[in-house]
């Protein structure tokens, strides 16, 4: 068994093609996978980190995009520690569904996760069209943390993960938050995930 004080759920949201599985894959395993075909329902990868001088194990969840999916991510949004909501800085229609997907955090997540506003895609310079501080607007209007990010180029993708483990650290340290003992963790057997009760405000 792996040794680790903390276990956290990070769930990653957003339109299709805004990046979520090359943000992952770039975390986890240091690569950018050309050629991304869309995810179908829901995906996870594991990622151990130092924070502090103690290993914190991130479970990062890639759910679909599209509409047809829609029933089967709102279910992993309730145990989610840490939410990040993705929209690409080159696509108008990513950023303006914001909303909608605000909605469903509302309707679904839990009262204390840790929410973040990602754009993605800052690597495509002459094609950006939603402004920085565009997206900084919306993300202080709902009390979320903001960045932006390149997959591709490996601009703060890093700084996002890390800066969640150790937000996440700091309020399970704090008693601020329910977290997991560590246990077994067996790939095959996705349904033995624990929830973490928490709450966004909005």
């Amino acid at each position: 068994m792996e040794d680790y004080k903390y276990l956290f759920k990070v769930v990653l949201i957003g339109e299709a093609g805004v990046g979520k599985t090359c943000l992952v894959r770039r975390f986890t395993q240091g690569l950018f996978p050309p050629g991304q075909g869309a995810t179908i329902g829901v995906d996870f990868m594991i990622k151990t980190v130092e924070v502090d001088g103690e290993k914190v194990k991130l479970q990062i969840w890639d759910t679909a995009g599209q509409e047809r999916f829609r029933s089967i991510t709102q279910s992993y949004y309730h145990s989610a520690n840490a939410l990040i909501l993705v929209y690409d800085v080159c696509c108008q229609q990513s950023f303006d569904s914001l909303p909608m997907w605000i909605e469903e955090i509302e309707k679904y997540a839990s009262c204390q996760v840790y929410s973040y506003l990602v754009g993605n895609k800052i690597d495509q310079i002459n094609q950006i069209e939603i402004p920085q501080s565009i997206g900084q607007q919306f993300a202080n209007r709902y009390e979320m943390k903001f960045l932006e990010t390149s997959a591709k180029e490996a601009d703060n993708v890093d700084k996002l993960f890390f800066d969640i483990a150790h937000r996440l650290t700091a309020q399970a340290k704090q008693q601020e938050l329910e977290v997991d003992k560590p246990v077994n963790f067996n790939a095959s057997n996705t349904t033995n995930i624990s929830n973490c009760s928490g709450c966004l405000k909005f």
